[in-house]
């Protein structure tokens, strides 16, 4: 009797699981980081979050017998850190900080799919008709999302959150071209340079705790450091060396509606009818763009 199955049993598995961290997991973390920045400053908030579960990260990598990177390997993650954590998520945070309420945010960065596609032409990769219409609606919806109170209440979050979601896209598709270490060890170096700038960043700009975070502010960093760091950051590095970029993105998809209804539920959060609007408009975009991306992965 055969036992081949097995195996493919197994990595099916895994892909089911890195996919639901990514998209309700990561979905819950909007609500969490706002949480955290009422008693946290945000880039010392984001920054202590990536060292630790970067620091964990390594030690386990390091315990389980992972090989030490190179230089170079050192560098690659380091850049990919900078881009998708110190740029993307620093800047959702600092975002939230100023305003921006987290179901918005997480609308905000659904545009990370139409991102990955304009920098994934830029090294190369042909982009359909039906691609460039998604891109076409998605600028549509990022309109629409600019007319809500929510973000003209805050124009600058609204630039940042927009830097953030191009800044991810990109270090997303250069990662897959880069020599970057196997396994858990991408993701702890990535945290470890990407939280070590955030923590510079909040030196510089003169961040400072005026009194120890409460109660909710130490539960809020706990939960970021470990699901949203270790499980779901790890699972995304995961899926970015096993299926294509715009499949890996498309947390996208989901994550909005988890963000918005924990934001309604908990937070009291309104979303009002240009902020619902643009959701339909840019999920649907993102739908559009993704559906040759699938395609092809049938079709392989």
């Amino acid at each position: 009797m055969s036992v081949m199955p097995m195996p493919k049993a197994r990595v099916s598995l895994t892909l089911i699981a890195a996919f639901f961290a990514l998209y309700f997991i990561w979905g819950s973390t909007y609500l969490v980081i706002r949480i955290g920045v009422e008693s946290w400053p945000p880039m010392l908030m984001a920054g202590c979050r990536f060292v630790i579960a970067g620091a964990l990260l390594l030690a386990w990598a390091l315990y389980r017998g992972a090989p030490l990177p190179s230089g170079r390997q050192w560098l690659n993650a380091g850049a990919i850190g900078v881009l998708l954590l110190s740029c993307g998520n620093g800047g959702v945070t600092v975002a939230e900080h100023w305003g921006v309420a987290s179901g918005v945010a997480a609308l905000a960065v659904a545009t990370v799919p139409l991102f990955t596609l304009v920098f994934a032409r830029l090294f190369g990769q042909r982009n359909t008709l039906l691609e460039w219409g998604g891109i076409g609606l998605g600028l549509c919806g990022i309109v629409l999302l600019n007319l809500g109170s929510n973000l003209q209440g805050s124009p600058a979050g609204a630039a940042l959150i927009l830097f953030a979601a191009a800044a991810w896209a990109f270090g997303s598709v250069w990662s897959r071209r880069l020599d970057l270490p196997a396994g858990p060890m991408a993701s702890a170096l990535e945290m470890l340079v990407g939280g070590a700038a955030l923590l510079l960043g909040s030196q510089l700009s003169g961040e400072h705790l005026q009194q120890l975070p409460d109660l909710r502010g130490w539960l809020a960093l706990g939960y970021l450091v470990v699901f949203g760091s270790i499980i779901a950051f790890s699972a995304y590095v995961y899926l970015l060396a096993n299926v294509r970029p715009a499949a890996a993105t498309s947390y996208a998809f989901v994550n909005p509606a988890v963000a918005v209804l924990l934001g309604v539920l908990f937070a009291g959060e309104h979303i009002g009818w240009p902020e619902a609007l643009a959701m339909a408009v840019i999920i649907g975009a993102v739908v559009l763009i993704s559906l040759p991306q699938w395609r092809r992965r049938e079709a392989a």
